[in-house]
């Protein structure tokens, strides 16, 4: 056979190995309704020399032919985030079934570059775009394109439900109360807060479920024991934040029995800089964390969280997305859709009853910021 100009196999080798025209050879392999008139001994022959050449279909030159591209734009503020890769994996999940690909795309946490991508999926004519975000989409002017060139859009862990986007995300108002909660049912009243980042969607909400909850228990907070966390940079960021807030917490000198930490890699942050001073997790000090990312579950202690149904998210973006674009092909108008996800509890070892906490644990706690303090 001729050497190919492309390294792909294409109708024209497989027709040129057999003997057939490229017509029968295409109405064949693409299963046409025409094929049932060609000899049940030719369509075998042209099978069996397709699968020997390793021939696959252009679906490029089919995308062309029906002018549909089989292909959602997928852009992720960041998927060096576990976050974002769990919520990745349900969105490809989603749609692998339905013969579409996803076109993945790392925003890197950069403004510039989410608005580079978003320009690029249109320019490769996606059917749909999905945004895996809780900052930055609602501030680009390419929204507004998005929107005028009909591309269905679903976003995730941000509400845009207002402005006519189809939004998922988890209840992060519940999430926090609940968080709170399982550390005032094990007893501690006593309990430093780390709050997400400004700019981040889910900082605000669910410092409100926490402050609901604390008021409910008739709880009051030491401010010296409030902290936040700066915007982030890149997720190494969290924990580092997680470890700077510990010190922070120990440089304060006030008594705290628990930490309850915005999400996963901070608390996690907050339980090496707490252990690095001599704090014992959970014996002198519970930790809560928020997301359930794999880091928090084989984490030595296990990290106590507030799960987000990640996977499952991501597989309603996809569904969503699917359906938009198939009421478009429709003509059929289709308003924007709105789902908060149930967070739930998921205990591990990082947090304890108060009860089996170390009678001196305050000045534990104090004694050793002193050696924290010296190391920096």
């Amino acid at each position: 056979m001729a050497q190919r100009r492309s390294g792909h196999v294409t109708l024209l080798d497989v027709a040129r190995a057999c003997g057939f025209s490229v017509s029968t050879v295409s109405i064949v392999l693409s299963e046409a309704p025409l094929s049932q008139y060609v000899a049940a001994a030719t369509r075998e022959q042209i099978r069996s020399m397709a699968r020997q050449l390793g021939y696959h279909p252009d679906a490029y030159a089919r995308s062309l032919r029906r002018r549909r591209s089989q292909t959602i734009g997928v852009l992720a503020f960041d998927l060096s985030d576990p976050f974002c890769t769990l919520i990745a994996r349900g969105i490809q999940a989603g749609l692998q079934p339905a013969g579409y690909v996803s076109l993945l795309m790392d925003a890197q946490t950069q403004r510039k570059l989410f608005d580079t991508f978003l320009k690029m999926i249109l320019e490769r004519r996606a059917e749909g775009v999905i945004v895996i975000a809780s900052w930055v989409f609602e501030e680009t002017n390419l929204l507004g394109d998005i929107e005028k060139n009909q591309v269905p859009i679903v976003i995730v862990s941000r509400d845009l439900s207002a402005r006519g986007i189809s939004s998922v995300l988890v209840d992060n108002e519940a999430g926090g109360a609940l968080a709170l909660r399982h550390l005032l049912d094990l007893g501690h009243r006593q309990i430093a807060v780390i709050r997400g980042p400004e700019e981040m969607f889910d900082s605000q909400p669910r410092w409100a479920g926490v402050r609901r909850a604390a008021a409910e228990a008739g709880v009051e907070f030491d401010p010296k024991l409030v902290l936040q966390l700066p915007n982030l940079v890149d997720p190494a960021s969290g924990f580092e934040g997680g470890i700077e807030c510990a010190r922070k917490m120990l440089a304060s000198g006030r008594p705290f029995t628990a930490v309850l930490a915005f999400d996963d890699l901070t608390a996690l942050g907050v339980v090496r800089g707490l252990t690095c001073a001599g704090v014992r997790i959970p014996e002198d000090c519970s930790v809560v964390g928020f997301d359930e990312i794999l880091p928090a579950v084989v984490a030595t202690p296990g990290i106590t969280t507030i799960r987000q149904p990640m996977k499952e998210m991501g597989l309603l973006a996809a569904q969503w997305v699917l359906e938009a674009i198939e009421a478009r092909e429709q003509g059929v108008a289709q308003p924007a859709k709105f789902h908060q996800a149930t967070p739930e509890l998921v205990v591990r070892m990082s947090t304890a009853p108060l009860r089996i906490q170390s009678t001196n644990q305050p000045h534990h706690i104090t004694t050793e910021r002193h050696t924290m303090e010296a190391s920096h």
